[in-house]
């Protein structure tokens, strides 16, 4: 199926390149808790909750469709201990989540790849838990 236009497409982009905005940062942790440049409205609770009731653990590999800026797959990585794989159709997206896990110190246990949900590009059992927030995919 691919991306839903490219028109969509653009506008992530230049929402993925804005979201580092001061004001926009702030608006996210008074709302979301989270600083994460999330494009979506799951909060820090709900993460948290998802991270719970999916049973995350340390030395598993989490896959987060429609993963965007990394928000929430990298914030469940940090507090599980676990592996996490974003896919997203929009290279941005995955440019600042990659920075983000560089930052938080966990590069070696985060990959990006440009794609979407509709064709997955790894094989069955790749993964112990898969997230998806606020995507239409």
């Amino acid at each position: 199926m691919g991306s839903i236009s490219a028109e969509h497409d653009d506008d992530f982009r230049d929402r993925y390149v804005r979201s580092g905005a001061p004001a926009l940062i702030e608006a996210e942790l008074e709302v979301l808790g989270s600083d994460y440049r999330a494009n979506g409205y799951t909060t820090m609770g709900q993460a948290d909750d998802l991270g719970r009731a999916i049973g995350l653990q340390i030395g598993d590999r989490l896959l987060d469709i429609g993963s965007g800026c990394g928000w929430p797959g990298l914030h469940l990585a940090a507090r599980h201990g676990c592996a996490v794989v974003g896919i997203d159709p929009v290279r941005e997206g995955g440019d600042v989540a990659a920075a983000r896990a560089a930052r938080d110190g966990m590069a070696d246990r985060h990959a990006v790849v440009t794609g979407n949900g509709d064709e997955l590009p790894f094989r069955s059992a790749s993964f112990d838990a898969v997230v998806h927030t606020d995507v239409t995919c």
